[in-house]
């Protein structure tokens, strides 16, 4: 069984910094794209960064640009979300997943092309 667990959210203030892991298992997580969407409450789900399986390229949301970084530890099985400088407007639940399909080589920004998800973790920053 496919699975997907993330952790490290919670409160912070604006301007501070969070750091949430995925841990995968029941699949070989090295040959999958794997990307890190948040939602907040009456807004749909996007995409906020998502990387390469082999980590040749990253994709930012213009809206993380500069503040976010997404890396992944092939050998862990997980991969991260280093936020700094966080605004209030980041807070949200957010959910890593895999890319349904093995060794893709575009990375994909539609949440529709992810099949596993993280049961999600809920960032909150207060102003």
């Amino acid at each position: 069984q496919v699975q997907l667990v993330e952790s490290g959210g919670g409160l912070v203030q604006a301007g501070g910094s969070l750091r949430l892991s995925c841990a995968a298992s029941g699949r070989t997580f090295s040959r999958y794209n794997m990307g890190w969407f948040r939602q907040a409450p009456g807004k749909e789900r996007e995409v906020v960064a998502c990387m390469h399986w082999n980590s040749v390229s990253r994709y930012y949301a213009d809206s993380v640009k500069g503040r976010f970084t997404i890396s992944r530890d092939n050998a862990k099985n997980t991969v991260y979300l280093q936020m700094s400088s966080l605004k209030p407007e980041d807070t949200a639940v957010y959910y890593c997943a895999s890319d349904q399909q093995e060794l893709r080589v575009a990375l994909q920004r539609d949440y529709r092309e992810y099949d596993v998800w993280g049961q999600g973790t809920q960032v909150t920053v207060s102003s």
